[in-house]
């Protein structure tokens, strides 16, 4: 059995390296070592418009592929990572970065659930706080004796 688990884990490794070998093309790859690298890791850190969780140098969609082939095209332009990840995000927007940089917005959209949980604790503990509690009373001997009636018992305990 445990033999069988290693070979299936295996196989879904490979399938998996298989997969993501897949989406960069050979006719995509630099002849430069160093600049291939470079694309790489700028493709790494782009999102794909297309499938949204993977970055472009995983993705197979066609979107995917031009924006790899811009990266190569500007990195062999000779424009540094900064100024291709500029570039990239000025024609498409923040949200093309698989790790945008924090600023405002993304400090409030990251905080406000947190906020949010906050202020409903405290309305909670507002609520309960200001209203007034169940006040337990003792029956009286009358309900005591009416209540026995009604419960088919005459013992006084």
């Amino acid at each position: 059995m445990a033999t069988l688990l290693r070979i299936a884990a295996t196989c879904f490794g490979v399938a998996l390296l298989a997969v993501s070998a897949a989406a960069v093309e050979p006719d995509e790859i630099l002849a430069d070592a160093k600049l291939e690298a470079r694309a790489r890791a700028i493709s790494a850190g782009l999102r794909c418009l297309v499938c949204q969780n993977q970055s472009i140098d995983d993705s197979n969609a066609p979107l995917a592929r031009d924006l790899r082939i811009l990266v190569r095209q500007r990195l062999k332009a000779g424009d540094s990572d900064a100024q291709v990840f500029a570039y990239v995000e000025g024609r498409y927007g923040k949200f093309v970065l698989l790790q945008p940089p924090l600023a405002l917005s993304t400090i409030a959209l990251w905080s406000t659930p947190l906020v949010l949980l906050a202020l409903a604790g405290f309305a909670l503990w507002r609520m309960r706080s200001s209203s007034p509690g169940i006040a337990s009373s003792r029956l009286s001997g009358e309900e005591e004796d009416r209540l026995r009636a009604l419960l088919g018992g005459d013992k006084k305990t």
